[in-house]
């Protein structure tokens, strides 16, 4: 089925709190946290939480081990100007502060408590350019200092019972690269600039979730305004719940036409005239020396490889990343999995 983007939910979300609703089963299991609405024109999962919520509190789907706490709408200043950010993006630099100096620092200060409470989130996102859904995976176990981790296999598990056929690796290690390059550029000369320049900057909920112990996906749930989105989000909780065996219902079987992509370059945005030569869409299909875009000073932007274009955003902040560049992974996804 499909589901409308209707602005208006049946709650109210004020900027003084942060609503969610939590649900403890009598039998022992995973902690569960899925959150909606991180970006706030970003309303898919907003809805799709919902949904399930009400599906709870009916007792049409019961909780029966463990926990789960759904926040369907994690910025409500961004939610209320219908706008991506509040002050800044809740998404980076996601850290408690003893010093909170805008709205998502406040944010955060509630919000990383409640994701290290937790063992597994979900966090539900939409795109700007149409393209179909698809899910974002941290890296594979290591010990490195940039995203120590120890639970991929239960992290794949997750992301190919979610009900997408497309999934991605390489986020913070390719922002990292990023924010090499941008301080090679140019100096900081704002808060925001560095910010864009600190390499936590790239960390975001499924970072932050992975720093304390947990496991974490990003769902992209569609673009935007897609009608269908919200039943994508609805669809993975379900299966999430399922899959955690929190809920008595059959286990989702895991994707079997699956395209892995890794994230190898991100392009940032110079200057407000910097424009693409076309709109893009993610995974529209590039060639090496192929060109995307052009700088406000006539200077072509060419592919460095071939690959794919992901999270093209005609819109960014001059300074911040404009593009990214993926190649298809070799990561075995089969591993831990079921014999079949």
């Amino acid at each position: 089925m499909s589901e409308s983007l209707d602005r208006q939910p049946a709650l109210a979300y004020p900027t003084s709190q942060l609503r969610m609703h939590r649900f403890v089963g009598l039998e022992p299991g995973p902690r569960l946290i899925v959150l909606g609405a991180v970006h706030g024109n970003e309303v898919a999962g907003a809805r799709g939480i919902e949904r399930v919520v009400a599906e709870m509190d009916s007792g049409a789907l019961p909780l029966v081990r463990g926990s789960v706490t759904f926040v369907p709408v994690t910025n409500p200043l961004a939610y209320q100007k219908v706008q991506r950010n509040g002050d800044r993006n809740l998404n980076r630099n996601l850290r408690p502060t003893d010093t909170p100096q805008d709205f998502e620092d406040r944010i955060a200060n509630v919000l990383c408590p409640l994701l290290a409470g937790h063992e597994v989130l979900l966090d539900l996102h939409t795109f700007q350019a149409a393209s179909e859904p698809f899910a974002m995976l941290g890296p594979a176990d290591n010990t490195g200092d940039l995203e120590p981790f120890t639970h991929a296999l239960a992290e794949q598990a997750l992301a190919l019972r979610l009900g997408v056929r497309r999934v991605v690796e390489g986020w913070l290690s390719t922002y990292a690269l990023g924010v090499q390059q941008r301080l090679a550029r140019t100096p900081p000369q704002s808060r925001a600039g560095l910010l864009s320049t600190d390499p936590s900057y790239g960390v975001g909920t499924t970072e932050y979730m992975r720093s304390q112990g947990g496991y974490a996906i990003t769902l992209e749930c569609g673009q935007h305004a897609d009608p269908a989105a919200p039943e994508v989000a609805y669809r993975a909780i379900r299966n999430t719940l399922a899959h955690l065996g929190l809920v008595d219902a059959p286990a989702p079987p895991a994707c079997q036409n699956l395209e892995l992509l890794r994230l190898a370059q991100v392009v940032d945005r110079y200057h407000p005239d910097d424009a693409f030569i076309r709109p893009w869409s993610s995974f529209d299909p590039i060639s090496a020396g192929q060109q995307v875009a052009t700088r406000h000073d006539g200077t072509p932007v060419l592919a460095s490889m071939d690959g794919y274009i992901v999270f093209p955003n005609a819109n960014a902040t001059p300074g911040n990343e404009w593009f990214y560049l993926a190649q298809p992974s070799v990561r075995d996804m089969s591993a831990g999995l079921p014999v079949t």
